[in-house]
């Protein structure tokens, strides 16, 4: 499966909001909580999908059932800039479901200038994320066989594909957890005192 360059820090991005709403101060787990806050707010937040896709779209996180593969594969693909044409969200009708509260917010974001491509997006980051973690990235041009890393020299990467395999969510949050602890180890080491 190949992944835009575009797709692909998007979500890094996504990640990084998700890690960021995962854990309070306190280390407990409380994204359900705060994608629920956030999902009262979505009227307020339409403002922030041109500026910051990645904020707003979490608030879809587990929202839809992807159905056809190679319809979101297809999709991931793309650049919102390509000269083909960025897949238009009718498009994608076929290849997912979304929950019954995912529709409502859909319809909120719909009502919005920019909310098609918007809803676009989302079910991209959305289909990342119930993605393998990367394991390995390979540029575009290694596919054909002739080993030149940027075919067309400028050493710019912009033909980055990131092959998927194995590791889930639970790793994921697992990695989470390990950094909060580790940033805990830390603050103890300098001198405040441990959470318990």
């Amino acid at each position: 499966m190949s992944i835009s360059p575009y797709f692909l820090d998007l979500r890094s991005a996504y990640q990084s909001e998700m890690d960021d709403l995962r854990f309070d101060s306190e280390g407990c787990d409380v994204l359900h909580q705060r994608l629920a806050g956030k999902r009262q707010e979505m009227a307020f937040l339409v403002q922030m999908m041109d500026t910051s896709p990645e904020m707003v779209a979490v608030v879809f996180h587990q929202g839809f059932d992807f159905t056809e593969k190679t319809v979101m594969e297809h999709l991931l693909s793309h650049d919102s800039h390509d000269a083909d044409g960025f897949p238009a969200w009718s498009s994608l009708s076929g290849g997912f479901a979304l929950a019954p509260w995912a529709q409502d917010l859909a319809h909120i974001v719909l009502q919005a200038p920019g909310g098609e491509k918007f809803l676009t997006l989302t079910a991209g980051l959305e289909y990342m994320a119930g993605l393998p973690v990367a394991a390995s990235i390979v540029s575009a041009e290694d596919d054909d066989g002739d080993g030149d890393e940027d075919e067309d020299g400028d050493g710019n990467g912009d033909g980055t594909l990131v092959v998927f395999e194995g590791d889930d969510e639970r790793e994921q949050s697992g990695d989470a957890r390990a950094r909060h602890e580790a940033g805990s180890d830390w603050l103890v080491q300098q001198g405040f005192d441990a959470k318990d």
